[in-house]
């Protein structure tokens, strides 16, 4: 959430639900503008609980106020009833996965290696998807099998790292909902395991993803794996503020991420997913963002604003819309999610009220929202998509896609958020699970 900018501080102390009205704006007070240290939390204090409201003053009429976040826009009825309904949407699976998480150990990298792995214990490692064993020579160098994953490849490292992802994503938005600590503090004891713990914790780097037997030890491309770990970074910007953070773990996961980022943008894996023409690079962006705002770094969040409105969305992005190199996939219509996903994402956390990347469109008119209006009615109806099947997964797919949730907020179509709401919030086939990084919207959401 973001901090909100004010003239008046009132300090109150809340006994239930109170609405406060201003400027013919109301806004539930026990969900949304309660203010803890400086960010809002929404969930509802306690009875007795002491809270500040911050309120932004406007105009020369006395006692009007209008509350507004960090970026000028004003949260109105409107858009305090949308928040409701996504809060009301999601409550029932969060619980049930924080209460899952609440029972979790932690396990990181360190549990399990690969005899196929030229990296140490604490090296993430993963094998190319697509790459199998030569029929005719079994012990040569893997081939290509474009589309069809090879079910032998060793996965425990992602599985371990998407499980991650799962547990602090989870926590992190029921800390939201309810205020309890103890989501708080159970986040946290992963995340020491995986950055700070020197006996458990994972290398900062991604040397040894996505290899191939009898050709490389990793690859550039395996840098994707590790979109994973950015509903780790949103959760512990969700939770930041809050009584019960340990400051200590706090900066120490910030200086793992810095060190994970350098690596990111100097290591010629880096570079090369950068470069890549497809979702691979916006994935690459994407998660660069993420990481750069977490630890705080400008440069880098201009840096993947500008990538995505000069390279991204001109280089990507068909007039009608579309994705013309997802669509040359064998799996057009789920790398076609993907890749939107990853964009409405990027939009969803670099824009800012001076550089609104929703509002943002080419010269030639391409923008998220055209990307948007080219695939929701294959959401809504996926027997209308004009293109090739997936060779594999097509019956999982769509489920909640965030760009739908993350679009309607923006433009405030509730056609949008209706078929969000109608579909799967919670998968359970592994592969929609890695390719569905935003698992837990109500951390990404003002």
């Amino acid at each position: 959430m973001g901090n909100y900018t004010f003239i008046k501080v009132f300090s109150l102390v809340i006994f239930g639900s109170c609405t406060l009205t201003g400027c013919g704006v109301f806004v539930n007070a026990a969900r949304y503008i309660i203010v803890f240290a400086g960010t809002v939390s929404l969930h509802a204090p306690k009875a007795n609980e002491k809270v500040d409201i911050e309120f932004r003053h406007y105009g020369e009429k006395r006692g009007s106020y209008l509350l507004c976040g960090d970026d000028g826009e004003a949260i109105t009825a409107g858009t305090a009833a949308w928040r409701e309904e996504v809060i009301k949407t999601l409550r029932p699976y969060v619980l049930k996965e924080a209460a899952w998480a609440l029972q979790q150990k932690p396990v990181t990298v360190t549990a399990k290696t690969s005899t196929r792995s030229a990296g140490g214990k604490h090296d993430f490692y993963s094998e190319g998807d697509y790459w199998w064993p030569d029929p005719v020579s079994p012990d040569s160098p893997y081939i290509q099998r474009d589309g069809m994953t090879n079910p032998d490849n060793f996965v425990a490292h992602r599985h371990a790292m998407v499980r991650l992802s799962r547990i602090v994503g989870s926590l992190a938005s029921a800390w939201k909902i309810t205020g309890d600590a103890k989501y708080l503090r159970h986040a946290l004891k992963h995340c020491k395991a995986w950055f700070i713990d020197t006996a458990t914790m994972m290398s900062p780097h991604l040397l040894y993803a996505q290899a191939i037997k009898g050709r490389v030890t990793g690859r550039g491309i395996g840098i994707i794996d590790a979109i994973q770990l950015m509903e780790v970074v949103q959760g512990l910007s969700a939770m930041e503020n809050a009584p019960a953070m340990d400051k200590k773990i706090l900066n120490g996961a910030k200086e793992w991420f810095e060190r994970f980022t350098q690596w990111l943008t100097t290591h010629k894996y880096g570079k090369d997913e950068m470069n890549a023409a497809n979702n691979h690079g916006t994935c690459w962006v994407m998660q660069v963002a993420v990481f750069a705002k977490f630890t705080g770094n400008q440069q880098l969040i201009k840096f993947c604003s500008d990538r995505y409105k000069t390279v991204l969305l001109p280089d990507q992005m068909a007039a009608d819309g579309s994705f013309p190199r997802e669509l040359r996939r064998t799996k057009p219509y789920g790398y076609s999610i993907f890749n939107l996903d990853a964009m409405a994402t990027i939009c969803q956390v670099l824009s800012s009220g001076t550089d609104d990347l929703w509002k943002f469109q080419t010269p030639d008119g391409k923008s998220i929202r055209k990307g948007i209006e080219f695939l929701y009615p294959y959401m809504a109806d996926k027997s209308k998509w004009p293109h090739k099947q997936d060779v594999m997964y097509w019956e999982n797919w769509p489920v909640a896609q965030p760009f739908l949730l993350f679009g309607a907020t923006a433009y405030k179509n509730s056609d949008w958020f209706t078929t969000w709401k109608k579909l799967d919030h919670a998968p359970t086939v592994d592969e929609v699970i890695r390719n569905l990084p935003v698992r837990n919207p109500l951390i990404w959401i003002e």
